[in-house]
């Protein structure tokens, strides 16, 4: 009963993988980092082309298996997902990430999005 409106889910080998129903990344030293595929999480579509605008901005991206202290550590850190599209994760285990307010890059990130969603 931790009153949060999301979960951060484990795979089979005690790694971050997903949440409940989002992908999640987070921003370290101006990049990305997510969980690969290969790991066990979903495909997600949106995942997919959040990957694609980041690339086109030249945004680094790492997929690498992730732990929490990497979660703790993070400059920023967003979820991806169909209902969600691109949303802001701020604490974490009521720590906050960075600043404690969307990142530059998240910010980046959900603009493109909103952008891309809408044809423009």
């Amino acid at each position: 009963d931790a009153d949060v409106p999301e979960a951060i889910m484990l795979n089979h080998e005690g790694f971050v993988a997903e949440c409940t129903g989002d992908n999640l990344f987070v921003v370290r030293d101006g990049g990305l980092q997510t969980t690969p595929t290969s790991a066990g999480i979903l495909e997600g579509v949106t995942r997919e082309a959040v990957i694609e605008l980041a690339r086109k901005r030249g945004i680094a991206l790492e997929e690498k298996n992730l732990v929490r202290h990497d979660l703790y550590i993070a400059s920023e850190c967003f979820l991806t997902g169909t209902a969600a599209e691109v949303i802001a994760v701020t604490q974490i285990d009521g720590r906050p990430i960075g600043d404690g307010n969307p990142g530059p890059i998240t910010q980046q990130l959900m603009a493109d999005f909103h952008a891309l969603t809408k044809g423009q």
